[in-house]
């Protein structure tokens, strides 16, 4: 593979660079086949976080400035069309998050590169970037390609996506980039809204058991979730427990839902779609309950159980809490 540079857009949570960070830092390393991989790191007094992203980039464009200090896509495409346009690597990551969606459509059209948008993988080739992504609400994964003209090519990456590897230690070079002084957002800040108390996070989860149409009706989520109480585990779902309204949308795993990386899935009386399974990530150990044997989940399960799941639920909960004392 031909050596190529890549950048990273990196998104700030509270301060620090996201998860999303790294996952995009290890697949620029495999696309860029021996050359640089960059990151873009904007924000106010952004100097440990850029610190912490040395292990990981072999250089990161600070920009570092009071103004900056709230997530604006707007701002950031305009910092970022000099950048591209001064470097042109050969590919730019963004996130596909709030942030990345705003400024990536943006900085496309200002820089000509060709975007694809909300990839699950990212593959490159002899003349420009494969990539997968789902359309049609994530009822199909499409296979697409760009070809590179010239002028860089641009991919919006879904957090959690991407396996992150093992930090390179790259001891990378901090470059303080200068920020216009007429640099004046056209939006204004508000607020920031916090999730409700108690809201759950499955991307943070290690371990999950996750529940499917199999459960038949509302009232028997209850054995499900007695059981991940038990394990100290997050309830997740497949789509249709959320089109049913049994559980809230952000307990949805899949290509329509959030992508997951626990080290332990436990499906319960879920079929194991390829919408599904694609937002299930990272290499974890993963336990099947179905009472199909044909189920296409067990082709991906680690350990599969063949019954009913109204018996083999509460006897694996009995036994979880014995085990526990």
């Amino acid at each position: 593979m031909s050596e190529r540079n890549l950048l990273v857009l990196v998104e700030l949570v509270g301060g620090e660079p996201d998860d999303s960070a790294y996952e995009l830092a290890s697949e620029a390393r495999k696309l860029a086949g021996g050359g640089t991989v960059a990151a873009a790191l904007i924000g106010s007094g952004v100097g440990e976080a850029a610190q912490t992203l040395t292990a990981w980039f072999d250089r990161i464009h600070v920009y570092d400035d009071p103004q900056l200090a709230q997530p604006d896509g707007e701002a950031a495409a305009e910092l970022l069309t000099t950048l591209v346009e001064r470097d042109r690597p050969w590919a730019t990551l963004v996130p596909h998050t709030n942030n990345g969606m705003d400024a990536a459509p943006v900085l496309a059209v200002k820089t000509g590169c060709p975007l694809v948008a909300d990839c699950l993988s990212l593959e490159a080739a002899d003349d420009g970037l494969k990539a997968v992504r789902t359309v049609y609400g994530g009822k199909v994964h499409a296979r697409v390609s760009v070809r590179d003209a010239g002028q860089g090519l641009m991919a919006t990456v879904r957090p959690g996506s991407c396996t992150t590897a093992e930090a390179p230690g790259a001891g990378g070079e901090i470059v303080t980039e200068t920020v216009p002084a007429d640099l004046v957002p056209h939006r204004r800040f508000v607020e920031t809204i916090a999730p409700e108390a108690g809201a759950v996070d499955l991307t943070q989860a290690e371990i999950l058991v996750a529940v499917g149409r199999g459960i038949e009706e509302e009232e028997n989520l209850e054995i499900v979730q007695s059981l991940a109480e038990a394990l100290g585990a997050e309830v997740a779902c497949s789509r249709p427990v959320v089109d049913k309204n049994w559980l809230p949308k952000n307990h949805q795993v899949g290509t329509s839902g959030v992508t997951v990386k626990p080290k332990i899935y436990i499906a319960v009386g879920i079929s194991g779609s390829f919408q599904h399974m694609g937002g299930l990530k990272g290499g974890g150990f993963i336990a099947a309950i179905n009472k199909d044997p044909a189920a296409p989940i067990f082709n991906v399960a680690d350990v599969g159980i063949v019954g009913d799941l109204f018996d083999i639920v509460p006897l694996l909960e009995e036994k979880v809490r014995e085990l526990k004392g």
